[in-house]
């Protein structure tokens, strides 16, 4: 207030007024309780990290569990996290898949599975693109084109790989692919275990004179490949030796660009086996969880309890006691009396484990009287810390010091969470916190209308952005260098979307940006892609986005009948996108809103969908003005000045990233009562000059992240929700504003 387009005060006195404000109500902090958790679900994400931990298998949470409810973005809101029978069915189904990963099949049966070209176990086939003609990233030196899975081998024996047909290998109807020879290699984890020869006159000739019976005798060649397999979960890699371009007959060198005349793997690869099972050998998960390897009968049992006590321990994260250890032990009986004996009842008291509420919930005890809050005990707080900075339960340091009373001394704490930051576990931070927060986990929900764009950009942009998000955050940056950073990293597919000339090759690299509209943040192609409608650019969608997530003060939605197309429509006169913002805002009732949310994304309006630089308007084939004013008179003029706006104070993107790294810590939505606490985070977070691991300590040694408040608390001397100072507290025109949905 006042609305946008009406007499605004001077500056100096809206400061003063919030500086009034804040103090005020800093001072009566002492006087408000903290919020409350309930009792909450681990979420599929915090799932499939803790079996990674405890057993050592990977699975992928999007496809054996289901969506999650998000709360500003995030997943592990626990007020959002219910359950229903249907979705405790998927857990417990989810938790016996992961126990017979991790143990294997001690009887295990013939099984076929095919891994397709960009499809299930990881598979990075293509379809006859560019990318099978030249060396790929990730795969080894000297080779070109292929197929990469991750494959859990059910036991140690013979396993077979196969092509389908002749088409896979590009000796199809017209057997171009074989008019090249080729060395084909298979490699498990790096070794190579097998090498076919394909291709070359012969094979061109006999698919040629032969038809169909010659393409399949030439796919023979390369099928039924035996390879020797160790149980557990192993990379395989089937591509071909890179041929020297000298060997070509090809005197233009084109075939370094179409590959004409090389064979491929066009569709995937086929894995039958095990033939001759041998057993299991101690795979990387198995080690994991037989501590104890029983050589008598007599020694299964008590082997058995050792299992589940260590177990159990990790996945309950607490010590287990006698009861705990003679529930999980009934179901190692009922699972010891199956054909697979001793294993099979190991897999059974696993899938008892990770079944059991007390992994697959978290709970915090609260005080009964209203008003009133209570510490963490040690291992709650071990429990919040690991979750909050690893995105899985504490690990047996952390357990220990939280079981000897040691770790709610705030030295160390504070050691602890120095330590934890440095360990690869911390990349959640970034995968999980920020790709949430700035919304850049959700990319595949855009699907640009550009023939240019196809999924391998997508994966671009997310690269990209995680590399960047790591450069900050994780090497302990201060956290506005999101915005005003001068480098990224890219390859040679994005430096061209970019204009960023002299890079080559697939691999991604850091680069220093010359043009500083490309610094930080709204440089990225993934931020202009997730403010971007398919066919458009959108400055509602930029500047509600920049409000929301950068600044921390998300717009109010907009009122229910309000007409908010703003798409063009044929027969119209042509309009670019500014001029029909103009026209919306002439309503006082929109533009109150809107005078506020379009000038900030006007002034990215040269960025289109996909992150290019642009200097004509599409629609209407004029230059594109992106001249925007704020209401405070400031005129932004291109990328570079919205960027020194938003870092015009140095507090005011630390706080709102601390805002959105306490909502994640606490696992719930932020109350005025909090505002007190992340002000004074980012104060005590100045003298560290406002780096990622300053903002993380000051959460973690926050009442609201080491205490808890009773179930049905109202901290003393609560405002009213209408009253302003709670308003001017929030930032955000009150609790729980919608995300807004503008056009």
């Amino acid at each position: 207030m006042p609305p946008a387009g009406q007499q605004q005060p001077a500056q100096a006195t809206i400061d003063a007024f919030i500086g009034y404000l804040s103090t005020r109500l800093d001072d009566s902090a002492k006087d408000r309780g903290v919020g409350h958790v309930p009792l909450e679900r681990l979420t599929r994400t915090e799932f499939a990290a803790s079996v990674k931990d405890i057993l050592g298998v990977d699975v992928d949470p999007k496809q054996i569990l289901p969506t999650e409810i998000e709360v500003d973005g995030f997943s592990n809101i626990a007020g959002a996290l219910t359950v229903s029978p249907t979705f405790m069915e998927q857990y417990l189904s989810a938790a016996r898949h992961v126990a017979e990963t991790a143990v294997g099949e001690p009887l295990p049966k013939m099984a076929t599975v095919f891994f397709g070209g960009g499809g299930g176990g990881g598979g990075q086939a293509g379809l006859g693109s560019a990318a099978q003609y030249t060396h790929r990233d990730g795969f080894p030196l000297g080779t070109r084109g292929g197929v990469s899975f991750t494959y859990v081998f059910p036991a140690d024996g013979q396993y077979r790989f196969n092509f389908m047909d002749g088409d896979s290998l590009d000796a199809g109807l017209y057997p171009r692919g074989m008019e090249t020879r080729a060395t084909l290699v298979i490699l498990v984890d790096g070794t190579e275990v097998a090498r076919r020869q394909i291709g070359g006159p012969e094979d061109l000739a006999l698919a040629d004179r032969d038809g169909p019976t010659g393409r399949s005798a030439i796919v023979a060649q390369v099928s039924q490949i035996p390879v020797e397999v160790k149980a557990g979960e192993h990379r395989v890699t089937v591509t071909f030796i890179e041929r020297a371009w000298s060997e070509s007959n090809d005197p233009t060198g084109a075939g370094r660009t179409f590959g004409i005349g090389m064979p491929i793997i066009r569709d995937g690869v086929q894995v039958v086996g095990p033939f001759s099972p041998q057993g299991l050998s101690l795979s990387a998960s198995r080690a994991k969880i037989f501590v104890c390897e029983p050589q008598q009968p007599a020694e299964e049992r008590p082997c058995a309890e050792r299992i589940a006590r260590h177990l159990a321990t990790e996945a309950f994260r607490r010590p287990v006691t006698d009861d705990d250890v003679k529930s999980l032990m009934a179901f190692y009986d009922v699972g010891r009396t199956e054909p697979g004996g001793f294993d099979s009842g190991v897999t059974e008291l696993i899938t008892a484990i990770l079944s059991s509420p007390d992994f697959l919930y978290r709970a915090i005890s609260s005080p009964t009287t209203p008003g009133q809050s209570r510490p963490l005990t040690d291992l709650e707080l071990a429990s919040r810390l690991s979750f909050f900075l690893w995105n899985e339960g504490p690990d047996p340091q952390l357990l220990q010091l939280a079981e000897n009373d040691q770790l709610s001394d705030p030295k160390v704490l504070d050691a602890q969470v120095a330590r934890m930051l440095k360990d690869p576990r911390a990349e959640s931070l970034v995968t999980d916190f920020a790709f949430s927060w700035l919304n850049f986990g959700t990319l595949n929900q855009i699907e640009p209308l550009d023939r240019e764009f196809t999924a391998d950009m997508r994966t671009n942009f997310e690269t990209e952005a995680r590399l960047f998000l790591d450069s900050v955050l994780l090497e302990n940056r201060n956290v506005t260098d999101l915005l005003t950073a001068d480098w990224t990293f890219v390859n040679d597919t994005l430096a061209r979307q970019y204009g960023i000339p002299d890079v080559l090759g697939p691999q991604f690299r850091r680069v220093t940006l010359k043009d500083e509209n490309r610094w930080g943040l709204l440089g990225k192609g993934a931020f202009e892609l997730r403010t971007s409608y398919a066919d458009r650019t959108s400055p509602v969608l930029r500047g509600e986005y920049i409000l929301d997530r950068l600044i921390g003060t998300p717009p109010h939605p907009p009122p229910p009948g309000v007409f908010m197309d703003l798409s063009f429509h044929e027969g119209q006169p042509p309009t670019n996108v500014r001029q029909r913002l103009e026209a919306h805002r002439r309503n006082p009732t929109c533009g109150a809103c809107h005078g506020l949310i379009d000038p900030l994304g006007l002034a990215l309006e040269n960025f289109d969908v996909t992150g290019r630089w642009r200097t004509i308007d599409p629609a209407t084939k004029v230059p594109i003005d992106p001249t925007a004013e704020l209401d405070s008179g400031i005129v932004l003029r291109n990328p570079s000045d919205l960027r020194r706006y938003l870092t015009r104070k140095p507090d005011q993107f630390p706080t709102a990233v601390t805002k959105r790294l306490m909502m994640y810590a606490l696992n719930r939505e932020l109350e005025y009562y909090d505002m007190p606490q992340v002000r004074k985070i980012v104060r005590d977070a100045a003298a560290s000059n406002y780096t990622f691991a300053s903002l993380i300590t000051g959460v973690v040694n926050s009442d609201d992240f080491r205490r808890q408040g009773a179930a049905d608390a109202k901290p003393k001397q609560a405002p009213d929700a209408a009253h302003p100072l709670k308003v001017a507290a929030t930032g955000s025109g009150g609790k729980n504003a919608t995300q807004r949905q503008q056009e």
